[in-house]
């Protein structure tokens, strides 16, 4: 299959997936309440281009590509993405919305984000049930690139750390966290190394990939004992020579046994571009193979990737464990991304390099696909659900949260035998398409700015 016709394909699933999942949620609350659906439109807002009709819903497509949306009989309010051609089909009173109570429209509105959010924990739960979940290596050097930021602040492979910017005890994962949100930026490290603390100060290095920049520490933790499968080869390197092939398993290097690719790595720096000897086990038989190494990056190498589907230790869980594992999963994605926020709300990041459109997230798909298949594809699905359905329950008109926030005003109005007009409705509604237009047209700027590398 071409490749673009996978990245087309891949990007049409995932924000398919993710957006409508999320309009399903509004559509079978409301049914579960009785109300009746008007439009239900799978892609796009606006005039209708076309569709089917089955009992009072018209399932269709529409002009404006900017999403999806269900429409009910009686949201009047949501007339701005109907285009003015809403049908006036007589309904009796008991399935128009808005003659519902405001506990029902508060759960209609509601059941898109918690969609997108069930999702969202679904996909993780899923793959933890069926494949375990990833052992979270101890805060243990086991390996440091050569030049690197961690080799530039002092730390050696054997390093435990044991407070990272402040945390005490911080895992691998925290650590790795928060060194992606502070590029450049110089913090403090502690180690523990034959048994004495030791302080040190590292500067995580940046590193940009589709536009969007984030601090690596260049060290890897002790992986432990995983087999060394050779996973891609390149020709303009020493091992394409050598006689090296996909699959290989390498056991040794330089008559040294290894126990994991970093092993491996420390092993070919050592030799620089001396000989090394490799033994290497291939369909059950043993060969021995010499190449050398260039210095490429900083580091020597010999030209090998390593096959990363076998090197990520999983251990089995039950129901509770992969549940437990998919909520923390979410939480540290909200996390990274709220600190990230609050980082452009207080100019320590560029909103620019941080905030991605159509284009951004395009790319995000596109190079995760190819790089890790369909696995990686549910991943950016995962991604991309929650945070859909968490950026709809901000208080913005149009979005869920707008709609819930008007519902609150309209219940704090009726303390006071006021009610908020169909007319001011509708304003508020237009209010919310003018911001939610201004957002998108200032993210699709970043992403064109990223892309043209200003």
């Amino acid at each position: 299959m071409p490749d673009i016709l996978i990245a087309v394909l891949a990007i049409v699933f995932v924000l398919g997936v993710a957006i409508n999942i999320h309009e399903f949620g509004h559509f079978i609350v409301a049914k579960i309440f009785g109300m009746r659906v008007e439009a239900y439109s799978f892609f796009g807002l606006g005039p209708r281009l076309f569709g089917v009709k089955i009992g009072h819903t018209d399932y269709r497509v529409s002009a404006i590509p900017l999403g999806a949306y269900v429409k009910l009989y009686g949201d009047d309010g949501a007339g701005p993405l109907e285009a003015k051609d809403s049908t006036a089909e007589p309904v009796p009173d008991s399935e128009l919305y808005e003659l519902r109570p405001r506990w029902q429209k508060f759960f209609v509105m509601i059941g898109g984000p918690f969609m997108n959010i069930v999702l969202a924990l679904a996909i993780p739960f899923t793959l933890n049930l069926m494949y375990g979940i990833p052992a979270n290596p101890a805060p243990i050097v086991g390996f440091v690139k050569t030049d690197g930021a961690a080799a530039k602040a002092g730390l050696q492979a054997g390093d435990r750390i044991v407070s990272f910017d402040g945390i005490e005890n911080p895992s691998w994962d925290r650590i790795q966290d928060d060194a992606l949100l502070i590029p450049e930026k110089e913090v403090l490290i502690a180690v523990e190394r034959n048994g004495q603390r030791k302080d040190l100060k590292i500067t995580p290095s940046k590193v940009t990939e589709n536009g969007q920049s984030g601090g690596f520490l260049d060290m890897a933790p002790d992986a432990g004992t995983e087999p060394v499968i050779v996973g891609s080869i390149d020709s303009t390197m020493p091992a394409g020579a050598s006689g090296l092939q996909k699959g290989d398993w390498i056991t040794s290097v330089n008559e040294k046994a290894i126990r994991n690719s970093q092993e491996m790595k420390i092993l070919v720096g050592e030799a620089k571009d001396q000989p090394i000897k490799l033994v290497v086990n291939r369909n059950g038989q043993r060969s021995e193979i010499t190449t050398s190494a260039v210095q490429k990056d900083g580091e020597w190498r010999i030209g090998i990737g390593f096959d990363s589907s076998l090197m990520v230790t999983r251990e089995p869980v039950g129901v509770v464990g992969a549940f437990s594992e998919a909520v923390n999963q979410n939480l540290r994605i909200l996390r990274l991304t709220g600190k990230a926020l609050g980082q452009v709300g207080t100019g320590e990041r560029s909103a620019r390099d941080t905030v991605s459109g159509p284009i951004g997230i395009g790319q995000v798909i596109v190079t995760t696909v190819f790089a890790s298949g369909f696995f990686g594809l549910l991943s950016v699905l995962m991604y991309i659900s929650l945070s859909l359905g968490v950026m709809n329950l901000l208080p913005i008109p149009m979005l869920d949260g707008g709609q819930i926030m008007v519902l609150g005003i309209e219940k704090v109005m009726s303390w006071f035998g006021k009610t908020l007009s169909m007319a001011a409705k509708e304003r508020i509604q237009l209010s919310g398409l003018a911001i939610v237009l201004l957002l998108m047209v200032t993210v699709i700027f970043f992403d064109v700015s990223r892309l043209i590398g200003r």
